[in-house]
């Protein structure tokens, strides 16, 4: 199970966050009328007409932090940040040398300039009260690849704080990878969700607890059918503890991956980003298998991140450690 769920992890963002590119930045109501159903393949299109399975922000830089962990240096932290730099300044595959993304936070633009600045990746975050999903999207890799409670934990956090360093934002990646090192180890959903919300307790961040707690009552099947309402005041767009409720939703929601994945992009907005961080946790839940094999023929790193999974896989086998 560790080799298909740490696969899935990383499938799993990528599926997720292909299919809801199509939709990104669209209202609930309005992908309600073009895709009655949902998005139901990966399409590409979108507001920076993605070809279909290409990675956006939230799978690059996710990559950007699983390179740190297949080749680290002497410093981990600094490493991940030279790989998002690299993102940031066009030395990336599928661009052209020195073509910035497309598509790019400004927190995480922020931060990424600060860090080429001052060369401090401890010191490169956009500051307090920039609470935004950019860290959240690329975190996972951290959960699947440090066995060590307290290494992992640490790490979470000082990865974020490279662009994200509000609170908010560094102990929902804490959290967010308890819950999915929880998970790797063979834990049920509700006892991973309860592990990362102590985690948040245990770090004095009672409102980052209360939006896992939140996720429990959620249902990813209705606020597909009835729009994000009162559940989301940011309508799910981009606010990082509403894409931390929403992911902890999907993974207690008892259908396969592809179906929760469907509905979470239903909801709209920050689609692709919040079909990521929900992918995430589905993949590893349900391991790279439950992934629609059409949908993952088309992810543009697929193949990268199938040979990453093994790599780490065999680095560790007997799995993460969550107690």
């Amino acid at each position: 199970m560790t080799r298909d769920g740490i696969a899935g992890g990383l499938l799993g963002v990528h599926a997720g966050d292909s299919l809801g590119a199509t939709v990104e930045f669209k209202a609930w109501s309005e992908i309600r009328v073009q895709y009655p159903d949902g998005v139901r393949d990966i399409v590409g299109g979108g507001p920076f007409n993605w070809p279909a399975g290409h990675a956006t922000d939230d799978t690059d830089l996710t990559r950007a932090v699983l390179l740190a962990y297949l080749e680290p240096g002497a410093d981990l932290v600094r490493t991940a940040a030279d790989h998002m730099v690299d993102w940031y300044e066009g030395a990336w595959p599928g661009r052209k040398p020195g073509q910035r993304p497309a598509d790019v936070g400004n927190a995480t633009a922020w931060g990424l300039r600060k860090y080429v600045r001052t060369g401090d990746p401890r010191d490169a975050g956009a500051g307090r009260g920039k609470a935004g999903n950019g860290s959240l999207m690329r975190c996972v890799p951290t959960a699947l690849a440090v066995t060590d409670r307290d290494r992992r934990v640490r790490e979470s956090m000082e990865i974020s704080a490279i662009t994200h360093d509000d609170e908010r934002c560094t102990v929902a990646c804490a959290a967010y990878n308890e819950i999915a090192a929880a998970l790797l180890a063979g834990a049920s959903p509700a006892d991973a969700v309860t592990e990362g919300r102590d985690t948040a307790a245990a770090l004095d961040a009672p409102v980052v607890a209360d939006a896992i707690e939140s996720g429990r009552a959620m249902r990813p099947a209705v606020l597909a059918a009835s729009g994000p309402g009162d559940a989301f005041p940011g309508g799910a767009g981009g606010y990082v503890l509403e894409s931390l409720t929403l992911a902890v939703a999907a993974v207690l929601d008892p259908r396969p991956y592809p179906d929760v994945v469907i509905d979470v992009v239903r909801v709209g907005r920050d689609t692709d980003t919040n079909g990521a961080i929900a992918g995430g946790l589905l993949g590893i839940r349900d391991g790279a298998a439950a992934i629609p094999s059409a949908w993952v023929a088309k992810l543009q790193f697929a193949d990268e991140f199938t040979a990453a999974a093994e790599t780490l896989a065999t680095r560790s086998p007997s799995g993460p450690s969550f107690r």
